[in-house]
């Protein structure tokens, strides 16, 4: 993970209400094993935050001026200190005018991983901890706590670059300090939303619950290939990249590794060929199969105790909002 530019400015915001000091770097930090750390550690915490939202840049203007200044650096027009400065200085103004009460480390790194171009802007705050020296000694020293992350984002240059209609090169975390934090921080980065990750992943999961069924796979297959979706969806998240349908399709059958992927556009479930998973929606997947005497059941894990009703003392399942096909073949069946 070559980092390219690394930069860290200090907004020093206290809550007594008194105006935010600003504290600005002068120069970029060198490349050291330390930052290296810092941000491994970052993209760590990043990757396994749940509730990030998935946009891409509003037009530039005076509202939203930072695509044009990252636009002016990525191109050679400014330089990384000089477009840095100009944006922590418009996000210490923001800050202000939210009101907000924390400030914090503001660390903008511009890296490569793989063939991408990534830039990761995050406030961090630093914390205290007892450390014990070689002369068994107790002291006090302070870290930055990436473990803490709330407000971070991450802007893939590369794809922003080469598909500018793309509604998804910008990922930012929704803050748990309320809605008002986290537009504060969109409103910085000039980002709309435009993907919802945890409505297209429970549009993937549905298609792929309807291609096992329509597949008619033995149970046991069908656990296989659930578990291969899961592990696939589980690691993409953990590296920060989305799921990619054709490659999703070739994982789960390798000898038709075309046969999800048509499935998914001969349906027309509408999904984008890249899907920013969710984790929480992915955590709560798992299919409940079984099949005995001419009967097939299977349903999804998050159904049961809410439309599918176990009473165990009497291994009886109680299902509500039977499927419309279902329903229509019963009535028929009845009124014969």
């Amino acid at each position: 993970m070559p980092i390219r530019h690394a930069v860290m400015h200090f907004i020093d915001k206290k809550p007594d209400g008194s105006p935010a000091a600003l504290h600005l770097a002068n120069h970029s930090l060198p490349t050291s094993e330390a930052i290296d750390g810092l941000l491994f550690d970052l993209n760590g915490t990043y990757n396994a935050k749940t509730g990030k939202a998935w946009g891409f840049f509003h037009g530039e203007s005076g509202a939203y001026p930072l695509s044009g200044w990252l636009s002016k650096f990525v191109s050679g027009k400014m330089e990384f200190i000089e477009f840095t400065r100009i944006a922590v200085e418009h996000l210490t103004r923001l800050m202000e005018e939210s009101n907000l009460t924390v400030g914090g480390h503001v660390l903008f790194a511009f890296y490569q991983q793989g063939m991408t171009e990534y830039l990761t802007i995050a406030i961090l705050q630093q914390v205290e901890t007892v450390t014990i020296g070689e002369d068994l000694t107790v002291s006090v020293s302070r870290h930055l706590d990436t473990n803490a992350l709330q407000l971070a984002a991450r802007i893939n240059i590369s794809e922003w670059k080469s598909n500018p209609a793309s509604r998804q090169y910008i990922s930012f975390i929704k803050s748990k300090g309320g809605r008002k934090a986290s537009a504060y921080f969109a409103d910085f980065l000039g980002c709309q939303e435009g993907v919802d990750g945890p409505s297209e992943t429970r549009t993937l999961l549905k298609a792929f619950s309807d291609f096992v069924e329509s597949e008619d796979m033995h149970e046991d297959i069908a656990r296989e290939k659930t578990h291969t979706l899961v592990e696939y969806a589980a690691s993409q998240i953990k590296i920060g990249e989305p799921i990619t349908i054709d490659e999703l399709s070739s994982l789960i059958d390798e000898d038709r590794p075309r046969a999800f992927f048509e499935h998914i556009r001969n349906k027309d479930y509408g999904l984008s060929a890249e899907i920013p998973a969710d984790k929480r929606t992915l955590n709560q997947f798992r299919r409940y199969t079984g099949r005995a005497e001419g009967m097939s059941i299977s349903f999804e894990a998050h159904l049961l105790g809410k439309r599918v009703e176990f009473d165990k003392e009497n291994a009886c399942l109680t299902i509500k909002g039977l499927p419309t096909q279902l329903m229509d073949q019963l009535k028929r069946a009845s009124a014969a």
